[in-house]
This record gives C-alpha cells, sequence and structure tokens, in this order.
C-alpha cells in the first residue's frame, strides 16, 4: 500500500516550511497567490489529501452547472466553443456535477431575455462561454444572484471571475516567430474591439511589431467579422489590402483558414508566396488545405479550472478570484515559410 503524503513531503518538494503548506492549502492569508497555486498543484500532482479529505468526499454535493453559450459561436461547423463545452462537461462529471446547456438566440440575447435555466432556477452556477453584448453582461452583473464564471472572456465593466487563454503572449510569440522567419512586413487580421480577445491579441501583435522596429499600418489591420453582428458567415466579406505584406496573423485558426481560401483566389500561395498563422490550434477538419502554424490553447485546463472555482465558488470554499490567465504554446506547422 502507497505511503500517505503528508504536508511535511509537499514543504520538502517546495522548500517552504510545513506552516506555509498548512495556509496555502486551508485558505488563509500569508502566502502569495503564486506560492499558494504551486503549493495545491504539487499537492494535487503528488495525490495529497487532508486528513478530513475522505469526511469531505462522502459528503461532497453534486450541482447542477449551467453553460451558457450565444448562438453566433455555434455556426454550421463543430465550432471551438462546441469543443470547450464538452471538456467543461466531462470536467464537472469528474467533480460528481452535471451541465446543462442553453444556447443564447440573437434576438433573446438583444432583448435581455434571462437564460430560462436562471428563470428557473435550475442550476447552481453558471459558465458563460463566450463573449456577449454590454448590455447583457450588465444585466447578468445587476440580477443574477447565481455564482457566475465566464470562460474565454472577461467583462471589462464589472469585477467577474474569469478563465481565459494568454491572448497577449501567445500573440506576441506567433508574430515574434515571423520576425524569427526573416518575416517583417506582417499585418493583423481580426476586427478590433469586437471581443477581448481578438483586441488582446492584436496588442500581442503591436508589441512585436515594436520591439522589431516596425510601426503597425492602419491598411494592414484587416476586418474578419460584422462588428455589430460578429459573425463572419452571413455576408461578409474578408478584403485583402492593396498593399500585399509577406505574411498575416489572424486572430483565430477558422479566420486564418478563410484567409488561406482568399488568397488562394486571388492566386498566390500559401507558405510559398505569403505566410500564415492562427490562433487556438482547432480547425474543422477539411475547411483548410494547409496545416496552420498556430498558438494551441490550453482547453483542458481553461475547463478544469473553470469547473474548480465555481465549485469553490458555489460550496463557500476559498478559490482564485478574478481573472485567471492559462498559458498555451505554440504549434508550428506548414503556413510559414523563411524568407530570404
Amino acid at each position: 500500500m502507497a505511503k500517505a503524503v503528508k504536508m511535511a513531503d509537499i514543504a520538502e518538494m517546495m522548500n517552504v516550511s510545513v506552516v506555509t503548506v498548512s495556509k496555502a492549502l486551508s485558505g488563509q492569508k500569508g502566502v502569495s497567490e503564486e506560492v499558494r497555486e504551486k503549493i495545491i498543484k504539487l499537492a494535487n500532482e503528488m495525490g495529497y489529501r487532508q486528513p478530513s479529505a475522505l469526511k469531505l468526499a462522502k459528503n461532497r454535493k453534486s450541482y447542477n452547472i449551467g453553460v451558457l453559450v450565444s448562438d453566433r459561436f455555434l455556426d454550421k461547423y463543430k465550432s471551438f466553443y462546441w469543443e470547450m463545452y464538452q471538456e467543461v462537461a466531462q470536467k464537472a462529471l469528474q467533480k460528481d456535477c452535471f451541465t446543462m446547456l442553453e444556447v443564447l438566440e440573437a434576438d433573446d440575447e438583444k432583448a435581455l431575455i434571462l437564460p430560462k435555466l436562471l428563470q428557473e432556477e435550475k442550476v447552481d452556477g453558471m459558465i458563460v462561454i463566450g463573449l456577449l453584448n454590454e448590455d447583457y453582461l450588465e444585466m447578468l452583473s445587476n440580477i443574477v444572484k447565481t455564482p457566475l464564471l465566464y470562460l474565454d472572456f472577461y467583462d471589462k465593466r464589472h469585477k467577474c471571475d474569469a478563465i481565459i487563454t494568454d491572448n497577449y503572449y501567445g500573440m506576441y510569440k506567433l508574430t515574434s516567430y515571423l520576425f524569427d522567419m526573416g518575416h517583417t512586413q506582417i499585418a493583423y487580421v481580426g476586427t478590433l474591439l469586437c471581443t477581448g480577445s481578438i483586441t488582446d491579441r492584436y496588442f500581442g501583435y503591436a508589441k512585436a511589431l515594436l520591439e522589431h522596429g516596425q510601426k503597425t499600418r492602419e491598411d494592414w489591420i484587416v476586418g474578419d467579422r460584422d462588428p455589430v453582428t460578429g459573425r463572419s458567415d452571413l455576408g461578409f466579406e474578408l478584403k485583402l489590402p492593396e498593399e500585399m505584406p509577406t505574411a498575416f496573423v489572424c486572430n483565430c485558426d477558422l479566420c486564418a483558414s478563410q484567409l488561406i481560401k482568399k488568397l488562394e483566389e486571388k492566386g498566390y500561395r500559401v507558405p510559398e508566396d505569403i505566410s500564415v498563422v492562427g490562433f487556438d490550434n482547432y480547425l474543422y477538419p477539411g475547411l483548410c488545405n494547409v496545416e496552420i502554424t498556430t498558438y494551441e490553447v490550453d482547453m483542458k485546463e481553461m475547463a478544469r479550472k473553470s469547473i474548480n472555482n465555481l465549485v469553490r465558488k458555489i460550496s463557500g470554499e476559498y478559490y482564485k478570484k478574478g481573472i485567471t490567465i492559462v498559458e498555451g504554446h505554440l504549434v508550428p506547422k506548414n503556413s510559414v515559410k523563411r524568407k530570404e
């Protein structure tokens, strides 16, 4: 039988005192958030269970968790957010919780209709996946008493608990990679201010340009969706700039696939003539004939943190409030060619 892991074992591995470990695991003050997270992560990895853990496990409640997604994010393809919902549902089951999905129709969002799951009080907490309009978020903030958590976006006007990917540095790394591959003329594809992630990724792109002595050009900021509806599949046409760059940085892989299609229609080859990078490392099979260099979002970790934080919020336990950023990693593929 394996030896039980003790606080002293964790303290030795972390090179801290047992008191520090005890404070971190019990949610007491006197420990920085960074150290607390490292201790909790190590404790979980080592299989540590507090003396009362078995008793708590027996008494642990099962919660119903609602998941709200706008219909504009669930288009004709199997979307990134559908995949994210599935990860959330799986992580919820591991916590003995159940999820119920509600798709928010555009008319209901505009009319500020409260989700039925909240109206009928069917859930103990709710995760909202993907940015909703400001008035709807205002309503949720002012009216809803049910514990909420936002996934893959944050509410810029209100204090909120949110889990997001590393949009800023992820796009900074992608753009820097293009510079490393010899490109200096780089455009950005994404409708600014349409979502927080698109805008944050733009600033990561702009930081890389600035560090390499390049200026952002207005004609090289290419819209990828309607700024009002947020949709790219209903009558919106992506327009290439008159003076072409040697590389494009796209705010997501779907956007990158649409750009590649447009480039090919105009007679350009990717990556022989123009290099393209995306973001998310998620694309429905068959949408693009080029494997897109991208930044992979750690969807599983985002889902895990979302469920963990929401369950703790519902039960009144300690959790890290505010915005939590989950790091991803660069994934080089075939859409970038070194510029000689």
